[in-house]
């Protein structure tokens, strides 16, 4: 029998956090976070954690679960990811993965294999990482662009992990990696599953990721990073490459000022947002919650959202 599984998902500043809280008091639901940075333990401002206090008595799964000098990838989160969701079902609980990044979600809900040795070059990889260094994110990209513009439009130029990544599975195995995700993308979910995307006008969504970073530096952004920095991190570490926080190192070795670092998060987040929502797009067998559609009335949201998990029997 397929296990249940709930899935709030939306572009960064949404709200999906306190949907799903809301959700899950009125399901019997707990929380799996799908984010890539709340993972990492003493980086809370920067990733908007969800704190211990904000979580309503719900229990919320890979939160706080690494240090910042470890490496966490697809494949780890979808490790950590399945064993929350039988833990969470053998409790007589529903689980609920809560987050932005979609490529986390589909990997879980699909069971996708991102198996690092497909397409594995430690020398070609070797190369261009050194070309990155030495040439810039632009040059790696554009190259990128030409072998695999799927890729390109889904992730960010500065994520060299994932720019380099595609660049050596073309380049080992002759097509682009989207094609091999997208084969494994094909398959059906071993689970009992309702997806739904939380969503609001983009100008409204801008507006709160600009508030938002504005309350980050009103909390001590700065200060965080500056602790991080203390304790051996640096741009190169992946959980530095996260939005706020590499933007903030820059600041404190001095190549920009603090106005600019500022503006570049509320620049890239935004841009970030964008292409969020067209990943989800993408996505089949999504529910699209445009809060505006309810009026921006939990109950109703609530409602909603609870009608669709009867009638599929997940609740």
């Amino acid at each position: 029998m397929a296990l249940p599984l709930v899935i709030i998902a939306g572009p960064t500043a949404v709200g999906k956090s306190d949907f799903a809280i809301e959700l899950a008091k009125r399901i019997n639901g707990e929380i799996i976070s799908a984010d890539s940075m709340q993972v990492y333990k003493g980086m809370d401002i920067g990733s908007a954690k969800v704190m211990p206090e904000e979580m309503q008595g719900i229990k919320h799964y890979l939160i706080d679960i690494l240090d910042p000098k470890d490496e966490f990838s697809v494949a780890v989160f979808k490790d950590y990811a399945q064993k929350a969701i039988k833990e969470i079902t053998d409790n007589g609980k529903i689980p609920i993965v809560a987050g932005g990044t979609g490529f986390y979600i589909q990997a879980l809900l699909y069971d996708i294999d991102f198996s690092e040795s497909i397409g594995e070059n430690p020398e070609y990889r070797s190369f261009l990482l050194k070309e990155y260094k030495e040439k810039g994110a632009d040059y790696l990209f554009d190259k990128l662009r030409e072998v695999d513009p799927e890729t390109a439009g889904i992730i960010h130029k500065n994520d060299e992990k994932r720019v380099v990544r595609a660049l050596e599975f073309y380049h080992e195995t002759g097509k682009p990696i989207s094609v091999h995700n997208k084969e494994q993308y094909d398959k059906k979910s071993n689970y009992n599953f309702a997806y739904f995307v939380l969503n609001d006008y983009r100008e409204t969504i801008y507006k709160k990721i600009d508030a938002r970073v504005d309350i980050m530096a009103e909390k001590g952004l700065v200060s965080e990073v500056e602790r991080l920095k203390a304790a051996g991190m640096t741009i190169t570490d992946v959980s530095m490459q996260g939005l706020g926080y590499k933007e903030i190192l820059l600041y404190l070795n001095g190549e920009i000022s603090l106005d600019e670092a500022i503006y570049r998060i509320k620049r890239d987040s935004r841009h970030f947002a964008k292409r969020q929502i067209t990943w989800f797009k993408r996505e089949r067998d999504v529910i699209w919650l445009n809060k505006y559609e309810f009026d921006y009335d939990v109950d109703k949201l609530m409602e909603y959202t609870c009608g669709v998990l009867k009638d599929k029997s997940i609740i």
